[in-house]
Order: structure tokens, then C-alpha cells, then sequence
């Protein structure tokens, strides 16, 4: 019998343990465990809550949490309650499955701000992550700027945007939209600092900011590159490109009657941010020029109006106590998944914030592959047994799949008219309602 421990119960974590359960099916007991009473984690707490479609792929994962020989762990904290050693010694494999869950730094004067928050914060606030939720940005100052130029950015301006009724069937927490719904920012600028040529943004999300009731995206017709240059980029790149031309054509006509602007503004490096009485002013840019495919500051530099700073430049993971870690990277040591014997990595843990969601599938799958070649049948270890002996003793209350599932009931039953689910925002009311 081969007895896995996988730590992480989002997309990388449930992949993994969708490889082990077809490749060993009745020759393994694997374990999930998750610090949250709840799964799913970049699903549930990162998907944008109007992304309904996107958070859909939770119904392939609750197909392996249901099998027999797999189990969520919820309400346990790897590094806390237990240590990776400790589960070394009771599992064959232990997997970190993680993810990036910390903001990389801006490393930039002022970045200790009143208002100014990483993307994790900000987008674990408007999704009721229980770590964030009461985060409180204050959204009554007239100028945002989010700073970034991939899909993350684009998920934050667009729902600094919307209208209440644009929410009607996302799973936005309550207190995330009446402080959107009483929101007073009038412009968003999306900050980068290279070109158009140079976007991270896919073309359905640069797409839907076209749709939006009452803001409108605008591009400086200037930052735009010869039109023939478009015929070299990949297919994906060129239609976004595409888009952002199509923003820079909007006549004001059909602006009129949209309050809230969108602007994009390319070949820009934020420099410092600017306060008054502890609270974020504006952002000091410099303007950049592409050289050798890097951004160079050109000297020139103004002062971009900033209310509210949201920074969306990526992740990190988070180390875990005697796990080795690549301070640089972000993510754990590893080679091609393996950090040393019987621990692997997978994911973003291993590789980074990186890819799409599905991109997970071939890595969990690729992983197992690893382990398989490494523990062959297993070594007698005692697994989940060993586990639960240990739960019991130092009184750890864990939360089982079953009593998430009165959980999630609880929540959609609490949901708001139109909408799929009012999601609890704190530890304790989610454990008070599996009962």
C-alpha cells in the first residue's frame, strides 16, 4: 500500500491526486490537506468571482475527493499543527501543492502606504479569503492605479469597475460589493512597463472590459506599434493587440454616458509612491524605452494621481519551516519536481506562477510519475492511520470533504438573489456550519 500526502487542495493538489487514484487506484490512501476548513484554493479565493464558468472546473476535482481512497484533510496547517518531517515519516511521499499565495514586493519607497495592496490581499478581499477579508480598502478617492500587465490586473481594474448589477450572478462576498457599489473612483490606470507587444493579457479578459456598463478602456493611439509589426507575434498576442487598437479607436461619442475610464498607459515604471498623512497620493512614474527587449528609464518622469494602489506583479510562494527554498525563484528548491527524498513539489510551488490552470494537469500527472519510479510498492508506512492517531492526540479538528459539503449547502443557501453562493469569510463560521 503506497500512503500520500499531498499539502494544497487547489487545482495542482487535486490534479496529483487524480494521477495517483487512476495509477495506483486500490494500492493507495491519499490525504489532501489544506490549512483552510474549505477546498479548492486558488478556485474558490483567485478566480475572479464573475468567472463563474472558470470556478466550473471544481466539479472535476469533487469527483476525486469523492473516490475511496482520497481525503480532504481541511484545518491543518503544514508547519503549524504538523511538520513536513513529521508527515515524512508517516507517508511514502509527501507533495507540496501549495501554490504562489504572497505578493512578490514592489521593493518601492512608499509601498508601506495606507491603500496600497498587493493583488493577493486585494483579490483574496473582494473573494472573502479568511486571511484578507477584512482588508477594508477605502474606495471614496477618485484615481486607482493598478500596477501590471497581465490577467490579474485586468481581473482587478474590471471589478473596481462594475456596477452592482454586473455582479448579480458572480460569488462576490457581501462586503466586498456594497464597498464597490458605494465606490467613487472615476479613473483606473493599468500601469506597464513595456509596449502593447509586451502583455501578458488574453484576449476573452482584455475583451471584457469593452463590455462594461459604465467605464470605458482608453489607449494612447502613440503607444501603439506600426500595425505590421502585429503579423509577428503569436495568434493569442496579436488578438489582444488587436483589442487594445480597437480601445484607441473609441470615439468620445460612444464614451459618453461612462463615468469611469480604464486607461492603459504603456512604456511607464513606477519609481516611488507618494503619501500624505500615511495615505498613498499618487505614483512617481518614469517613462521607459524597449531596448534589447528590456525596459530602460528614459529620465522623464510625472505623477500619476493614486488613491487606491493595487500591485499585481506576481507571486510567491510561501516557505515552509526546513523545506529548502529558492529566495530568487520564489518557490521551492527542486529539480523537475523533486526537492529530496520522498518530498516533491508541483504547481506553481514548483515552478512558479506560471500558466493556466489546466497547465496543473500534466504537472500533477508528471509528478506521480516521479514518485511511482521512487517509492515503487511503498514502505509499510502507516498513513492516514498514523495521522489521525496524531490529530486526535494534539486535538486538531479536522475538517473532512462531508463537512464541506454542509458547509458549501450552508452557503448557498445564504446566497443573494441571482447569485450561486454568499461565501463565508472567516474560519469559525465555517467550521459552526458543518454543524
Amino acid at each position: 500500500m503506497r500512503h500520500i500526502a499531498i499539502i494544497g487542495s487547489g487545482p495542482a493538489g487535486y490534479y496529483t491526486a487524480e494521477a495517483a487514484q487512476k495509477r495506483w487506484g486500490d494500492e493507495a490512501r491519499i490525504d489532501i490537506f489544506d490549512r483552510l476548513p474549505v477546498p479548492f484554493g486558488l478556485i474558490r479565493t483567485g478566480v475572479a468571482p464573475d468567472h463563474q464558468s472558470i470556478k466550473g472546473v471544481a466539479r472535476r476535482y469533487e469527483k476525486t475527493a469523492l473516490t475511496d481512497h482520497v481525503r480532504f484533510v481541511g484545518n491543518v496547517a503544514v508547519g503549524d499543527h504538523i511538520s513536513v518531517a513529521e508527515l515524512q515519516a508517516l507517508y511514502d511521499a509527501v507533495i507540496l501543492a501549495t501554490g504562489a499565495p504572497e505578493d512578490r514586493s514592489l521593493g518601492l519607497d512608499g509601498e508601506n502606504l495606507d491603500n496600497v495592496f498587493g493583488s493577493a490581499g486585494f483579490v483574496g478581499w473582494y473573494n472573502g479569503h479568511p486571511q484578507f477579508a477584512g482588508l477594508d480598502p477605502d474606495l471614496s478617492g477618485r484615481h486607482a492605479v493598478v500596477i501590471g500587465m497581465g490577467n490579474v490586473a485586468l481581473d482587478v481594474a474590471r471589478i473596481l469597475a462594475k456596477t452592482e448589477r454586473e455582479f448579480a450572478a458572480s460569488d462576490i462576498v457581501a462586503h466586498a460589493l456594497d464597498a464597490l457599489t458605494a465606490s467613487r473612483i472615476e479613473t483606473i490606470t493599468i500601469l506597464g512597463r513595456r509596449g502593447p507587444h509586451n502583455i501578458l493579457m488574453t484576449p476573452k479578459e482584455l475583451g471584457e472590459l469593452a463590455q462594461l456598463e459604465r467605464a470605458s478602456p482608453r489607449v494612447d493611439p502613440a503607444d501603439l506599434p506600426p500595425i505590421d509589426e502585429d503579423a509577428m507575434l503569436d495568434p493569442g498576442l496579436r488578438k489582444s493587440v488587436a483589442l487594445l487598437r480597437s480601445f484607441a479607436a473609441i470615439p468620445d461619442r460612444d464614451r459618453a454616458g461612462k463615468p469611469v475610464s480604464i486607461g492603459f498607459d504603456f512604456y511607464c515604471s513606477p519609481q516611488a509612491l507618494l503619501g500624505e498623512d500615511g495615505k498613498v497620493r499618487a505614483v512617481r512614474v518614469e517613462r521607459t524605452a524597449v531596448l534589447g527587449g528590456r525596459p530602460v528609464g528614459t529620465g522623464e518622469t510625472y505623477e500619476l494621481p493614486a488613491h487606491l494602489v493595487v500591485s499585481c506583479i506576481g507571486y510567491r510562494t510561501a516557505p515552509i519551516p526546513e523545506v529548502p527554498y529558492d529566495e530568487r525563484a520564489g518557490h521551492f528548491s527542486n529539480e523537475d519536481g523533486r526537492i529530496g527524498p520522498g518530498l516533491y513539489c508541483v504547481g506553481w510551488a514548483k515552478r512558479g506562477p506560471s500558466g493556466t490552470i489546466g497547465t496543473n494537469r500534466p504537472d500533477g500527472y508528471a509528478v506521480i510519475d516521479l514518485v511511482a519510479e521512487e517509492i515503487g510498492a511503498g514502505e509499510g508506512r502507516r498513513g492516514r492511520e498514523g495521522f489521525d492517531e496524531l490529530a486526535e492526540a494534539r486535538g486538531i479538528d479536522v475538517v473532512t470533504f462531508n463537512d464541506w459539503k454542509k458547509i458549501e449547502q450552508a452557503e448557498i443557501a445564504a446566497a443573494r438573489e441571482g447569485a450561486p453562493r454568499e461565501k463565508f469569510v472567516d474560519v469559525a463560521s465555517m467550521i459552526a456550519a458543518r454543524g
